[in-house]
């Protein structure tokens, strides 16, 4: 799967200030059935977005107008309990590139990074400053720079460094899922093949 460059993101943030959200809550198992990775996005936090007549549930932050953008900021321990890359399937797909937490479940990083949506773990004052400064602005930016590996609040001027895998910043800034990545490496592995 091809995926979308990612080097620097300027956006407003869709703040869901929730910790210990789980895989089934970001897509409930009952929208698993698809075998393409299109249409998820529509059933991103289906159990909290919609009433169960399938109405839009207004006090839910992606139903509320005030609040939009491509960066997700989610709460503690975001993306707990099973392995199904639906989830990232589904916050991709919903518009997101990145996901702002203070701590990621393992396996939720690991396929967001595989699926083009770059995984920020800040410290929980940085997480805190964020939720405040989006309530008291909800258009306030926020900017992402994978190759500096930073995020700033560009309301405070805060900076806050993250960590990523070597391996998976080199993806993300051209693009590449793990064959792309083989195929850009072709003329050196023929190299070693002819030494």
């Amino acid at each position: 799967m091809a995926i979308e460059k990612f080097q620097k993101l300027v956006s407003s943030v869709v703040p869901l200030p929730i910790e210990n959200v789980d895989t089934d809550q970001i897509i409930p198992a009952r929208f698993l059935k698809a075998v393409e990775r299109k249409g998820f996005g529509d059933n991103l936090f289906r159990d909290w977005r919609y009433k169960k007549d399938g109405s839009p549930n207004p006090d839910f932050v992606m139903n509320n107008a005030r609040f939009s953008g491509k960066i997700l900021v989610a709460g503690k321990n975001f993306g707990s309990g099973s392995s199904r890359e639906h989830a990232a399937w589904a916050v991709y797909d919903a518009g997101f590139r990145v996901v702002v937490s203070s701590f990621f479940a393992d396996i939720f990083k690991s396929n967001v990074l595989n699926n083009g949506l770059l995984p920020v773990q800040v410290s929980d004052q940085f997480l805190a400053e964020i939720f405040a400064t989006v309530e008291a602005d909800p258009k306030a930016q926020f900017e992402v720079d994978l190759i500096g590996q930073t995020i700033v609040n560009l309301k405070t001027n805060s900076t806050e460094n993250f960590e990523i895998n070597a391996y998976k910043k080199e993806c993300l800034l051209n693009g590449y899922d793990d064959i792309d990545y083989l195929i850009s490496l072709k003329a050196e592995i023929a190299a070693f093949e002819k030494a």
